[in-house]
């Protein structure tokens, strides 16, 4: 099974293609199709195992371009870790040239990310206490959210960002599609999954 093989637009073949990618991981190849159609899942993979795409690429097959300026994210992705929003935001970009993605997270100035939220974004790539934050101050709205991701759930947990996620999940309209991976399912992302899923397909690829 290649990337060809799926329903993607041309130009997202094209850009995966420009980067020399053309073989999904096994995360990716089993969650793609369902991702694709819309479903809710939860993919169990080791960290670091190549799971980018699998939600990147449903976000660049769903959402079409805008122009609107000041228009609202209607993709969020939540990630642990300053490191791994910067490195999923520029992947997002790289396979999804036609979307505006912002990176949004702790450890700098408020300022810049504020101004680029505020132009308007089609696709926010965060940490949760920095989303929270920005929240609270009306600068990111996710009343318009289609697709929520949560990538690397376990990490979140771990870092103690429960709270975080599950007060951003709850200022997402409840029809979004929402995909959670973690390497591991505690108790924690099984809740998150009765609370913020519509029948979650799970997909097992450490077996």
């Amino acid at each position: 099974m290649e990337f060809k093989d799926f329903p993607l637009k041309p130009e997202i073949l094209e850009a995966l293609h420009g980067r020399g990618l053309t073989t999904p991981t096994p995360i990716e190849a089993a969650a793609l199709p369902l991702a694709l159609e819309g479903k809710d899942l939860i993919g169990q993979a080791r960290t670091g195992t190549g799971k980018t795409l699998a939600f990147a690429l449903p976000i660049a097959e769903r959402l079409a371009p805008s122009q609107e300026r000041g228009r609202k994210p209607r993709a969020l992705v939540l990630t642990p870790t300053r490191e791994l929003a910067l490195q999923v935001a520029s992947e997002l970009t790289a396979v999804a040239p036609h979307l505006k993605v912002v990176a949004v997270y702790g450890g700098t100035g408020y300022g810049k990310q504020k101004e680029a939220l505020l132009r308007g974004a089609d696709a926010v790539v965060a940490t949760p206490g920095r989303a929270l934050d920005y929240l609270r101050q009306g600068v990111l709205d996710l009343s318009r959210v289609e697709v929520a991701v949560l990538d690397e759930a376990d990490e979140m947990l771990s870092m103690g960002f429960e709270e975080e996620v599950e007060a951003l999940l709850s200022a997402t309209p409840p029809s979004r599609q929402t995909l959670l991976f973690s390497a591991t399912l505690p108790s924690w992302a099984k809740r998150l999954a009765e609370r913020y899923m519509k029948n979650p397909v799970l997909i097992n690829v450490i077996k």
